[in-house]
């Protein structure tokens, strides 16, 4: 009787165990649609099928909880070094007047002209920068949705890539999930064993 009940808690365990390992297999497992021979049953793993929804989702998410084009930009800017780009539009100003400049005009001259560009740009290039700042992030938030390039960067994803990274930064918890399994069954399959050797 003892042996009995032993072997319907073991059978019980492997059942559980299992139930759970083919559940996380069916998560990704089959890629592709796969009909069932001579029965109108069509099946597909739970992500590939839903694949174009989750990515959907995910960038949704990501643009309205984590980051948006807007703060990329913003992030961006706020580290360019706005001293070397002045210098940087002074110089090639400075090189463009050179070439351009009629060489009829006296040195003296050219010096004032230079000079006065130079402060010209001083007093505006940050105003000048900062308005142009604003303007790129505006036109970078109108043409690019950080929310489309997560959603087709997933759906363009090998779902093969995709369940080995889960695996394998998840593997510890999805073999607990498996064990867990065959200890639920296990004791259901005592508590059944029980039931049908010593109550019925």
């Amino acid at each position: 009787m003892i042996l009995k009940l032993a072997i319907m808690a073991l059978i019980g365990a492997l059942i559980g165990w299992a139930t759970n390992w083919l559940a996380i297999k069916l998560l990704f497992r089959p890629y592709e649609p796969y009909k069932v021979p001579l029965l109108p049953l069509t099946f597909q793993g739970l992500m590939p099928k839903r694949r174009h929804e989750i990515a959907r989702n995910v960038g949704q998410t990501v643009e309205r909880e984590l980051v948006t084009v807007e703060e990329i930009v913003d992030k961006m800017i706020e580290d360019l070094d706005k001293e070397e780009i002045v210098r940087m539009v002074k110089t090639r100003v400075t090189q463009i007047a050179e070439q351009k400049m009629p060489s009829i005009i006296p040195g003296a001259f050219r010096g004032m002209i230079f000079k006065y560009i130079e402060e010209a740009i001083d007093e505006n290039a940050d105003a000048a920068i900062t308005e142009i700042s604003e303007q790129v992030v505006h036109r970078a938030a109108e043409k690019v949705s950080i929310g489309t390039l997560v959603e087709e960067k997933i759906n363009d994803f090998d779902f093969r890539k995709i369940e080995a990274i889960v695996f394998d930064v998840a593997s510890k918890e999805l073999r607990h999930i498996e064990w867990l399994g065959g200890v639920i069954g296990f004791v259901i399959g005592l508590l059944q064993g029980s039931l049908v050797l010593f109550v019925l």
